[in-house]
């Protein structure tokens, strides 16, 4: 199988599943969700969010495709990009850090690895930026909004908690700590990565829940 990394853009939003490409849980503060929902607008907010991030922070995500078919992707940025952040219990996220929002990798390409390759593509973005961590809440609770990822999920792939919360744990991948192991940055990451079990993560980091969140 080929795979191939594009940037998160407003043309490649379109290859993402509809149901993501019309979610605003993270860009949206919880009453202007509940407007945008009402109004029936969550999918131009969507785009409209996207257009801003771009222009002022730059790439916020990654589409993957496999042999040519879009198999996931994921969202990133400042934690001010994302509103609903500061709902969550264990905020805010860390001054040094970049808020990984959430991955998706679609039902028939999980069990491959491809959560831990996004993860890596996003982590090593980070790095040639200079960002010192990524943060992302994480949830413990099955029933859970299905755009928090599972902890169990980012712990598998390399994050450790920072504030534990029986619902709704922060946790924290250290980036520039693990640059330290080598000058090469692709090598850094793979050690990095691959010294955890990513599999049971990659067949939950998607599962599509019940929302509940904050």
């Amino acid at each position: 199988m080929s795979r191939r990394l594009v940037s998160l853009t407003l043309d490649t939003l379109a290859d993402v599943p509809a149901t993501c490409r019309a979610c605003v849980f993270w860009e949206l503060d919880p009453a202007a969700h509940d407007r945008a929902h009402a109004a029936g607008e969550t999918a131009f907010e969507k785009e409209a969010w996207l257009s801003t991030t771009l222009l002022q922070w730059g790439s916020c995500g990654t589409v993957l495709y496999v042999d040519e078919v879009p198999a996931g992707f994921s969202l990133y940025a400042p934690p001010g990009y994302f509103p609903r952040s500061s709902a969550f219990p264990t905020s805010p996220v860390s001054a040094d850090a970049v808020l990984l929002a959430t991955t998706y990798v679609e039902p028939e390409f999980r069990g491959n690895g491809y959560a831990r390759i996004l993860l890596q593509t996003v982590a090593k973005d980070l790095v040639t930026r200079n960002v010192r961590a990524i943060e992302a809440f994480g949830t413990s609770v099955l029933s859970a909004q299905d755009c928090v990822l599972p902890a169990d999920h980012l712990l598998a792939v390399g994050f450790k908690t920072v504030r534990p919360h029986a619902r709704w744990p922060r946790l924290r991948m250290d980036l520039r700590s693990a640059v330290t192991w080598r000058e090469d940055v692709e090598v850094a990451f793979e050690k990095l990565i691959n010294t955890v079990t990513a599999v049971a993560g990659d067949r939950r980091s998607g599962r599509r829940l019940t929302p509940a969140g904050p």
